[in-house]
């Protein structure tokens, strides 16, 4: 892999590498030159338009080193409908421990005859059969995604328990704009060239995009994903999940005074110390990749962590445990002082050190 240089890079564009290493192919330029999102095109079974923003068309990812590191930061939330990531997650709230995949139908295919019928047949038989809607907010942002259990009731089929999905992705500064206008413009002018041409323009990529909102992003939802935690209390609710990408949670660190995560035997993980106040209807963090080990394309997505909690135990580690560690005598309080300190010496000379 080439040494990457300093910036902030569309480094997916309609699910195709883009950044550091360009990702082509006849499949990546037809989506690419007709604007089809691969992901919504798996999920329905048909081809999907991006619906994202002409500014923003196609942008599914954005390298960046805020963390330190160089990583990928998912700025659409369709990104992650990855039939894995999916599959994990409903047999985990759903409780099911079989080998057997669960059948995952997003609920406006069900409008279909055939694709209904053949979803009906699936629960009939016993199979875990889950259907999907999307409570869409912002494809920048984030939206929320309500899984339910079709199971029989009698001679027909019914709804049995829910799950909730949360999707937590970044938001940068700046704008796509001129990135995604060079893309398409490269594009049109070299259509087969396109990989090519593209490696050795790398900085088009990276054209008028600044660094992620990571503080704005936090605060704006935070609150929401509270709620979200608690109505996996729900008695029909089997629990809530959020899903984060790995360079969003590294990121979230500091505002939740950097947990320590604790591994259990089942490979699950929790906030170490912490007893989560409902294991019934538990709330999950799923941390996840772009699995970049592999030449697949797109590239599938990894799970790194999932650990259990809840609402109690996030709040208290972002409400209680940041500020009093903030202004106890280890944390950052003398620095705060210090600062008022060298404040107030520009009118009050030789005021006295902060001990």
């Amino acid at each position: 892999m080439p040494d990457a240089p300093r910036g902030n890079f569309v480094s997916e564009w309609f699910g195709y590498r883009t950044f550091p290493l360009v990702r082509g192919g006849e499949v990546a330029l037809r989506h690419q030159g007709d604007g089809v999102c691969p992901f919504l095109t798996m999920a329905t079974g048909e081809d999907a338009l991006c619906v994202k923003r002409p500014a923003s068309s196609g942008v599914c990812s954005i390298s960046a080193e805020s963390n330190g590191r160089r990583q990928d930061w998912l700025v659409c939330p369709y990104r992650v409908l990855d039939p894995e990531l999916l599959e994990r997650i409903v047999k985990n709230l759903f409780g099911d421990e079989s080998d057997v995949a669960p059948v995952i139908v997003p609920a406006p295919s069900l409008s279909q005859q055939a694709v209904r019928d053949e979803f009906e047949g699936h629960v009939r038989e016993g199979a875990l059969a889950v259907t999907y809607f999307q409570d869409e907010r912002s494809p920048e942002f984030s939206f929320d995604v309500t899984l339910i259990e079709a199971v029989p009731r009698g001679d027909s089929v019914g709804i049995g328990r829910f799950g909730i999905l949360e999707i937590q992705t970044m938001d940068f500064h700046g704008s796509y704009r001129d990135a995604v206008a060079n893309l398409k413009d490269s594009l049109r002018l070299h259509r087969e060239g396109f990989p090519a041409v593209l490696q050795k323009n790398q900085r088009w990529l990276a054209e008028n995009i600044e660094g992620p909102n990571i503080a704005n992003v936090f605060k704006r939802t935070f609150y929401q994903m509270m709620l979200k935690f608690e109505a996996g209390s729900h008695p029909d609710c089997t629990g809530t999940v959020l899903a984060i990408p790995q360079a969003v949670w590294d990121s979230w660190q500091r505002h939740l005074g950097k947990p320590t995560i604790e591994a259990l035997p089942d490979g699950t993980h929790r906030l170490a110390h912490e007893q989560v106040s409902d294991p019934g209807a538990p709330a999950w963090i799923y941390v996840f990749d772009i699995d970049l080990s592999t030449e697949d394309n797109p590239a599938p997505l990894t799970i790194n962590q999932t650990i259990a909690t809840d609402a109690a135990s996030l709040a208290r580690h972002a409400l209680r445990e940041v500020p009093a560690h903030a202004f106890s005598e280890n944390g950052g309080g003398l620095a705060v002082m210090e600062t008022i300190r060298r404040r107030l010496a520009r009118w009050w000379p030789g005021i006295a050190e902060v001990t």
